[in-house]
């Protein structure tokens, strides 16, 4: 019983290691999404190996009555589909500041975790195009909940 054991998780551990795929070594792109409130972000992707990435987000938003940004780092693993379809999940936190120019509400600095979950297709130009969801638990007096932010991400490669 041990040796069929043994030999299923070889089997499944050379699976998983023999679908390596070619991600870039730098991605930077746009997040459109929700991202709490402030719209589109700045996206920036960093290999760090063959299957793990860095991601690096920033979102801001000037108004009449409001400013804001947010700032998220998130670590990736990423896994081949099909060709060149790839998902990725992973885990990161991030930074976040609201100013109101009226009375009513106080200025408000947050923490929060973010975790992702996407799906990706690499084009053979240099062009990267993406799909996630985004849950961030948020940590401050203005943010203290749970959001769900689904963005389309578009990056060129480099």
């Amino acid at each position: 019983m041990k040796k069929i054991v043994l030999v299923v998780v070889a089997i499944f551990g050379f699976a998983m290691t023999s679908n390596a795929q070619q991600i870039s070594k730098n991605a930077l792109g746009l997040r459109l999404g929700d991202s709490d409130g402030l719209g589109a972000e700045i996206s920036y992707q960093r290999s760090l190996g063959d299957t793990n990435r860095l991601e690096i987000d920033l979102g801001w938003r000037n108004g009449n009555n409001f400013d804001g940004f947010k700032a998220t780092g998130l670590y990736q693993w990423i896994w081949q589909l099909d060709g060149r379809f790839n998902w990725f999940a992973g885990a990161g936190g991030g930074l976040g500041s609201y100013s109101f120019d009226n009375n009513t509400i106080e200025d408000e600095t947050f923490l929060f975790a973010a975790g992702t979950l996407g799906i990706e297709y690499n084009f053979e130009i240099p062009l990267l195009i993406s799909l996630d969801v985004r849950p961030e638990l948020g940590f401050g007096d203005f943010r203290d909940d749970l959001d769900f932010d689904i963005a389309l991400g578009i990056r060129y490669q480099f």
